[in-house]
């Protein structure tokens, strides 16, 4: 980097990270990704690891602030949480996520060589490694991940080998090839060639190679979105229209159609005080030879536990309770005084309850069903427990919370990732939208636009058998960055020999 560049690197670092949610959805321009993060890594060039976890911090802040914004509109505008509540833990989760990258740039500075090794080798791999640690620890939140931008690139196809963080290694390693690019020794600029084509060729390549075969027969499935406005759901006067909205409009699709699907907390009640509307649902899926899937929210009086749950109406009936819950949207990790805070100012404190992890697939028309619910499907590992099992997916989501900002896209771009990687449809019905029909190969083939009450007909097939990334998880990729990181410290260790 330029000694005159150096005063405003943080600047420029802030800059970059920016436009970083330009390469997801909805905007799509998936090439910016491997562009700025290039940017990011010349930054790291010659400087000290304290200026390098600055710049990576100032990076991933800017990142967040840009393509997670929506939080305000769901804990502020929905969630009625004050301004002096939801503007800090806005500004605590970003601040915190843009910590990752700066041990990344810190650790970078510090323990790898300089030149190719470090762009090539050391940058890709430490990307990697810190995105599946962010990915779980501390409840994980992996949006925004770079893997996520590559569903319309030929890097979509080491998603079924190694799941998205394969993705993001393929995303990271571009970048260091564009950094390598503008050296001038000619070497260095003919291995960074031969790393992008073994990149995104290789994963053209893979995406010509079916991991999982169809089994029985086509499927009819209907997906119900009754868009019901998020400021309006829980107020006692619309419970009886939604619970009339919801059953007509499955009344005019259910015939012919073998697996209907609400989405989450479609009837805003407790299971337990509406058990003669679903009575009356399951006579009326029984008579007609089809199942019933929906959202619903359940009170356990034994244990005085809350659960949100997936029930199964039909001939098969049975339960699914949501196992990996939101921070401060299901469950609370505040001591007491806060909860009694939170319960004087009318806000929500009370906890769910997680379900347990060996939860097996629902049995619901004709399917063996991986059920998940909202936020669960940015989790992409913890699905991997229905399968190879479990035939279709199933998402049930309530993305009204976020309005009309680019959540419920980056959403839907998430969703397309588990079905790429598991290699199965992915049936998603949400509360206001975006409810889709996803194909194993990430296509969305049918969907009901935001906002609009509709029932939505398609044609699904149910697949069996394994991708790699359903028999291995995340660790072939999380072995395969370590080995490369140790490569890239071993080579900084001769050096300074």
């Amino acid at each position: 980097m330029p000694a005159r560049w150096h005063a405003y690197g943080g600047w420029i670092a802030f800059a970059a990270g920016l436009p970083l949610p330009l390469a997801f959805a909805p905007f799509g321009l998936h090439l910016l990704a491997p562009l700025l993060v290039a940017v990011l890594v010349w930054l790291w060039d010659d400087v000290t690891p304290r200026v390098a976890a600055r710049r990576g911090w100032l990076f991933g802040f800017a990142a967040f602030l840009t393509g997670t914004h929506w939080l305000y509109v769901s804990l502020h505008v929905f969630g009625k949480a004050p301004l002096s509540l939801a503007l800090p833990l806005m500004a605590l989760l970003m601040a915190f996520m843009a910590c990752y990258y700066a041990l990344l740039g810190y650790g970078i500075a510090r323990f790898s060589p300089r030149g190719p090794s470090r762009w090539l080798l050391a940058v890709p791999a430490g990307w990697a490694l810190a995105e599946w640690l962010r990915g779980w620890f501390l409840s994980g939140f992996p949006w925004l991940s770079l893997g996520y931008s590559a569903t319309d690139s030929p890097l979509a196809g080491w998603m079924p080998l190694g799941g998205v963080f394969a993705a993001s290694l393929g995303v990271a390693l571009a970048a260091g090839a564009l950094r390598t690019l503008v050296e001038p020794v000619p070497r260095w600029r003919f291995a960074a060639v031969g790393v992008l084509a073994l990149v995104f060729g290789g994963g053209w390549l893979a995406q010509q190679q079916s991991w999982t075969r169809p089994a029985g027969d086509e499927l009819q499935v209907a997906v119900v979105q009754g868009a019901v406005p998020q400021d309006r759901k829980w107020l006692p006067e619309e419970l009886v229209p939604t619970m009339r909205l919801y059953r007509e409009l499955t009344r005019r699709h259910v015939e012919g159609t073998d697996l209907v699907i609400w989405p989450e907390a479609a009837i805003p009640a407790l299971r337990s005080s509406i058990m003669d509307y679903l009575a009356d649902l399951n006579l009326d899926m029984q008579r007609e030879g089809s199942a019933l899937v929906l959202g619903t929210i359940e009170y356990d009086r034994d244990t005085r536990e809350y659960h949100n749950g997936v029930t199964a109406l039909g001939d098969s009936p049975g339960t699914y309770h949501k196992r990996h819950l939101v921070p401060f949207g299901e469950y609370f990790p505040v001591p007491g005084f806060v909860r009694e805070w939170l319960r004087l100012r009318n806000l929500p404190y009370s906890d769910y309850t997680p379900g347990d992890d060996d939860q097996r697939p629902l049995e619901a028309g004709g399917a063996k069903i991986a059920p998940s619910i909202c936020y669960e499907d940015v989790f992409g590992n913890e699905q991997r427990s229905m399968l190879p099992e479990a035939t279709l997916l199933v998402n049930v989501s309530n993305d009204a919370w976020f309005g009309e900002s680019i959540a419920p896209h980056q959403h839907m771009q998430i969703a397309r990732v588990r079905a790429i990687e598991a290699g199965r449809y992915l049936v998603r019905a949400t509360n206001t939208g975006i409810s889709a029909i996803i194909a194993p190969d990430g296509r969305i083939e049918a969907t009901v636009p935001q906002f609009e009450t509709r029932a939505l007909q398609a044609p699904v097939r149910q697949y069996t058998g394994s991708t790699p990334y359903v028999v291995a998880g995340d660790w072939g990729v999380v072995l395969l960055a370590a080995a490369m990181a140790g490569v890239a410290v071993r080579r900084r260790r001769s050096e300074s020999r």
